[in-house]
């Protein structure tokens, strides 16, 4: 089980305790728009540490971008085996040729 993985299971275990025991029960509490505001500043905060050139801080703002797109997966009662299947359905097809089946 990859840590993807692993940290889905905890999420998923989060969802219905008390939102003041647990940061991700605290945004599922909030909501999605909660969630989705999260995901947008870390996303902001990834490019920035790209901007800066700092590979640790590129890492650790990837790690939380990750991290909460697990949680927004989680709302959505999908896992991280959802996005492989995805990516491996892609590979080894053309960007150009996958964008161009899209509907």
């Amino acid at each position: 089980m990859s840590i993807l993985e692993r940290l889905a299971d905890t999420i998923a275990s989060r969802k219905g305790m008390d939102p003041k025991s647990s940061y991700v029960a605290s945004l599922f509490d909030k909501g999605q728009d909660a969630i989705l505001k999260k995901i947008a500043e870390e996303a902001g905060e990834t490019l920035l540490a790209s901007k800066d050139g700092d590979k640790l801080h590129v890492v650790k703002e990837t790690a939380d971008l990750w991290f909460h797109s697990l949680v927004m997966l989680a709302w959505h009662g999908l896992r991280p085996e959802d996005v492989y299947a995805e990516l491996e359905r892609r590979e080894g097809v053309s960007g150009n040729e996958e964008k161009a089946g899209r509907k």
